[in-house]
């Protein structure tokens, strides 16, 4: 493609994204949706322009959206809160599979001469989309939600689940493809080789890498190292024959407990953004209008039970596992697509000669069109579970909170840790307030970080730290950095981020003081000065002046701006 042609492809699709996704948003339906709808406007398989043809490779391409999308949530879910969730991922997960694949199965037997084809096709059509349901989860700030940890549970599980459902593809082919095919044992251990080499190098190789790169305060080795390790990861599971998507959620679940852990998310955080969008704008490309129009009834039946189907078996199985009725109808309407693995799937076994070209084709519509209706599908599902509103809830109130993390939460955020900051976090903990804070300095954040205080590496004046969760919906920003200019940059940032949040700063001098006040802090404390107005104040008193008067005094001198000593030094 020469670079004009990809300049126009490029404009072409910025324009129409753009358009679409404010008259969805606009409707309220959402970003997704335009997305989504973008795509098919775009794509080959509609009249008009397109951007390209080349869109199984787009898709391919996209799918590191999908990576990082699971890395970050693999930072926001500690390793023992995962734990706690074992009995809905291995149980409801795994059931939902089988249940699922089977009902779909059955369905199919009607359209298929043999059990093996409807089978596979059930098992493809069990899976949902990583990619739609998660980001769908944290738009809508849900992820900690009861019906968002069940969800994401059986979303892991359907991951895990990657590997036997590939190897039963060459199973259903003929005997031919079978024999050239890894055995299954191999292939097993294989992944399990992988999902070992990922977790050790996450818990003890890359922090100590991070480590060294943060304490000579290279940000942007940083950066690329912490990118470069989720691609190796997903690199491996994809060897393993495993969803790329595991890796990365393995990679960031070990350093979910790191101090660096929202500095990289921070990071990682618009280069996600950009590929989901990507991703999203490739699964519209991949509808085939034209399939949609030779088969209309046998289509839109198709997507009909697959919906229906996968909705009623979510649905059943969330109850038998003591969830309420509101959060099964909403599982259930989250999960009710077709997975992006689909695609995989259906690809593997038209290469093998399992289904035909037709099956093939239809099987990608029906995926790309059950996303496309994921948004819709999602509105209903809560408004019927706002008509069924659970009393309170049981065991499963133990999912409400599971993905929060301890730096969640806090009341106030500290930007600088060092003499003056460490006491200010101090006295704020022995009051019982909440609070986390940030430095550059790597060392000084392992000490700290080391004794129990929670302090994490980062610079509180970067734009998208301040758009993590730790930072969403605190009341007060203590800003203690010795550097003047830095923290004029961070206080004015702050401001911009958060227009309604009070910050109090500290200043060396008068001078630096009027800075921060004009960058948007509430109150700003000249250290010096009020190292000299203590001093101050303990002459008088050893003078004989009475306690209330000398802290009288110096109300009166902070209330007017340090008028007085304005004055003296003039």
């Amino acid at each position: 493609m020469d670079p004009k042609s990809f300049v126009d492809s490029a404009v072409l699709l910025l324009v129409v994204a753009a358009v679409a996704v404010a008259v969805f948003r606009h409707f309220g339906l959402g970003s997704i949706l335009g997305l989504l709808v973008t795509g098919v406007i775009v794509g080959p398989h509609t009249p008009g322009p397109f951007i390209t043809t080349e869109v199984e490779g787009v898709r391919h391409f996209t799918e590191l959206g999908v990576v990082l999308l699971m890395f970050l949530i693999g930072l926001e879910m500690k390793p023992r809160r995962l734990w706690e969730l074992r009995r809905t991922l291995f149980g409801l997960g795994s059931l939902q599979i089988v249940v699922s694949a089977l009902a779909i199965a059955a369905y199919f037997k009607l359209f298929q001469a043999n059990w093996s084809t409807a089978l596979l096709i059930g098992s493809s059509f069990a899976l949902s989309s990583t990619a739609f349901v998660v980001q769908m989860l944290r738009d809508q700030g849900d992820i900690a939600s009861r019906h968002g940890q069940t969800a994401f549970a059986v979303l892991l599980m359907q991951d895990i689940a990657v590997v036997p459902l590939l190897a039963l593809v060459p199973i259903l082919a003929d005997s031919s493809a079978l024999a050239t095919e890894i055995p299954l044992w191999r292939q097993i251990g294989l992944a399990v080789a992988m999902v070992a080499m990922v977790l050790i190098g996450g818990r003890y190789l890359l922090p100590r890498v991070l480590d060294h790169l943060a304490r000579t305060n290279n940000r942007e080795a940083f950066l690329l190292t912490a990118m470069a390790s989720v691609f190796i990861a997903a690199m491996a599971m994809e060897h393993a024959g495993m969803s790329m998507a595991l890796g990365a959620f393995l990679i960031g679940m070990m350093l979910s407990t790191s101090r660096y852990s929202i500095q990289i998310e921070a990071s990682m955080e618009p280069h996600k953004g950009l590929l989901m969008s990507l991703f999203f704008v490739a699964v519209g490309m991949s509808v085939d209008v034209g399939v949609l129009t030779q088969h209309p009834f046998e289509f839109a039946l198709h997507v009909l039970a697959i919906i229906t189907l996968k909705a009623m078996v979510l649905f059943v199985l969330c109850r038998c596992f003591g969830s309420g009725r509101s959060t099964a109808l909403r599982v259930a309407f989250l999960l009710a697509q077709g997975g992006e693995f689909g695609f995989v799937l259906f690809g593997s076994a038209k290469a093998l000669g399992v289904i035909d070209d037709l099956i093939f084709v239809m099987a990608v519509a029906i995926i790309s069109v059950t996303m496309l209706f994921t948004p819709l599908l999602v509105k209903l599902g809560n408004w019927l579970a706002r008509r069924v509103e659970d009393a309170p809830a049981g065991i499963h109130d133990r999912f409400r909170h599971a993905a929060q993390g301890k730096e969640s939460g806090a009341r106030v955020v500290i930007g600088g840790y060092g003499r003056v900051g460490h006491t200010v976090g101090t006295i704020l903990a022995s009051s019982g307030i909440s609070c986390i804070a940030f430095d550059t300095d790597a060392v000084l954040v392992a000490k700290w970080h080391s004794e129990g205080h929670p302090v994490f590496y980062g610079d509180i004046g970067d734009p998208e730290l301040l758009a993590t969760s730790p930072m969403q919906g605190v009341d007060l920003v203590v800003l203690t950095i010795d550097d003047p200019h830095a923290a004029v940059r961070a206080a004015a940032m702050i401001r911009s981020h958060a227009p309604e949040v009070t910050i109090v700063a500290r200043a060396r001098d008068l001078a630096s003081c009027e800075a921060l006040l004009r960058a948007g802090v509430n109150k700003a404390y000249p250290e010096l000065l009020e190292a000299s107005l203590r001093l101050a104040a303990e002459a008088l008193e050893a003078l004989g002046t009475s306690t209330e008067d000398t802290a009288l005094l110096l109300r009166g001198v902070r209330d007017t701006d340090y008028a007085l000593v304005r004055e003296s030094e003039e």
